[in-house]
């Protein structure tokens, strides 16, 4: 499972990177990392009440009063981590890209190309498994317009894709796989593992009760991409 970076780190650092606090205000700031086990567990709660408010109201309705009962904390104890609805906002939004990041980077281009790309649809699949709620929130961003998310996708999701679709393009030169689009390969195993967890609903509807989507998806993609992928 991907290892998250620190929320409010990540949350500062997009903040200040998409220009909504002050230039020393990330120096400042540091002050408010978590230091005790409680502060961790308050920091941690808050984002996981975020997360459930933003997901039910989406940005514009939901409140810090909201995420602070969720939470099981007061107003005033939920701004001591963080500043403004935007900086939880931001942190959920920050950390999931980095999360769904994680599986790409994984692509190692010393290993064999169909395993990588094998593994790397169980790898997404798997998140959207265990993060439906933080897939959705970010779909519906990008949705949106994405304008809290717009720098991050510009640029270190760009860089990664681009990164990852050279050596994808190599491989294929090699003529160690079939030879495809590669940024569009990359666009549809987005496309065929975040759908469990964005449209769970319909999937869960068409498919019927007694039924786990996930158990059959898997050996379906891998039977899937196997053959597309095979030189």
């Amino acid at each position: 499972m991907a290892v998250r970076p620190d929320p409010l780190q990540s949350c500062l650092h997009l903040a200040a990177f998409c220009g909504t606090l002050a230039p020393n205000a990330l120096a400042q700031d540091k002050m408010l990392k978590p230091k005790t086990r409680i502060q961790e567990r308050n920091h941690l709660a808050i984002l996981d009440a975020g997360l459930d408010v933003f997901a039910k109201q989406g940005f514009r309705g939901a409140t810090l009063d909201q995420i602070a009962e969720v939470a099981g904390l007061s107003k005033p104890n939920l701004l001591y981590y963080f500043p403004s609805k935007d900086a939880v906002y931001a942190a959920i939004l920050s950390r999931q890209l980095e999360t769904w990041l994680d599986p790409l980077r994984q692509i190692d281009p010393a290993g064999d190309p169909i395993e990588e790309m094998l593994a790397y649809v169980r790898r997404k699949l798997e998140l959207s498994r265990n993060y439906p709620r933080e897939s959705r929130l970010f779909a519906n961003e990008v949705l949106q317009g994405a304008s809290r998310l717009i720098d991050g996708i510009q640029g270190p999701l760009k860089d990664l894709v681009d990164e990852k679709a050279a050596v994808l393009q190599g491989w294929m030169d090699a003529g160690r796989m079939a030879r495809l689009h590669p940024v569009h390969l990359i666009f549809s195993v987005w496309s065929l593992t975040q759908h469990y967890a964005d449209f769970d609903v319909q999937v869960r509807a068409v498919l019927g009760t007694g039924h786990d989507p996930f158990d059959a998806a898997g050996d379906f993609l891998d039977h899937l991409f196997r053959r597309t992928l095979s030189a």
